[in-house]
């Protein structure tokens, strides 16, 4: 089984990049996406489902906004769409205001769920730090019910936070910054030490550095050096994460300012 998680930075020009080309060869099972940066209206028949392939999609009500979406072969047996409606039968918190900018997709199939996740940053301002620390907060009880749910679940997306110093090429000056704060670094080893999440990247790759970067700033030549960071995971339950075998970030092409990462399951 093959997922990828990509972070389009908008599925328009995504498509004009050749996406979809790329795609085809790659034969995934699963495609995960974010910041669509489309409502429904936007999208073409390739973009809703290409060849192959059923499409599903959360979309932020801001135009030209966030947005996320899921690829799949086969047909989910359910799907649901933001976090307020998705607690596996618990009582969720008010979610309303980041349902409102698109960014939980999960689908399911028999006793696995694929989700497609998109972390806000926080890095244009105080407001937008803080809400991005209430949506951590409000999404542990997610996670909690994820975990405990005895299904295997595969969270798939741009997390916005590089984990430790290997995962970013200036982690020396990016300590003050959103991204690689401490406490939002804490919040990721609370969800992989404390609750049993698995990084699965780093399962295969412990100490990679430069190859691991998923995500490149396009200020200051970034790409062109390499000074990128790792905010894009698939994130899994130690059941379906022991089972990935390969893991790659795909640089051949360039379809966003993420690259693709790309993971194989022997399933």
């Amino acid at each position: 089984m093959k997922i990828i998680s990509l972070n389009l930075n908008g599925i328009r020009s995504a498509t004009n990049k050749g996406l979809y080309a790329w795609l085809k060869k790659q034969d995934a099972d699963f495609i995960c996406m974010q910041e669509i940066k489309a409502q429904v209206s936007d999208m073409t028949a390739e973009m809703l489902n290409p060849e192959g392939y059923y499409g599903y999609f959360h979309y932020a009500e801001k135009k030209g906004y966030s947005g996320v979406g899921i690829y799949s072969k086969k047909q989910p047996d359910v799907v649901i769409e933001g976090l307020g409606n998705s607690y596996l039968g618990h009582v969720a918190s008010d979610m309303t205001d980041i349902d409102s900018e698109g960014r939980y997709i999960e689908a399911r199939f028999g006793n696995l769920s694929v989700v497609s996740l998109y972390l806000p940053s926080g890095s244009s301002g105080e407001e937008r730090q803080a809400f991005k620390f209430s949506v951590m907060e409000r999404f542990v009880p997610q996670l909690q019910a994820l975990k405990a749910s005895g299904r295997d679940v595969v969270i798939c997306g741009d997390w916005n936070i590089a984990h430790k110093e290997a995962d970013l090429k200036n982690w020396k000056g990016n300590k003050k910054n959103s991204g690689f704060l401490p406490e939002e670094r804490a919040w990721l080893t609370a969800l992989f030490d404390g609750m049993g999440w698995v990084d699965v990247y780093r399962r295969l790759h412990a100490d990679t550095t430069d190859t691991c970067y998923t995500w490149w700033s396009n200020r200051g030549q970034a790409w062109a050096k390499n000074v990128g960071w790792r905010i894009d995971y698939q994130v899994a339950t130690p059941e379906f994460a022991a089972k990935a075998v390969a893991a790659s970030v795909y640089k051949d092409e360039r379809f966003s300012d993420h690259a693709p990462l790309i993971i194989e399951y022997e399933i």
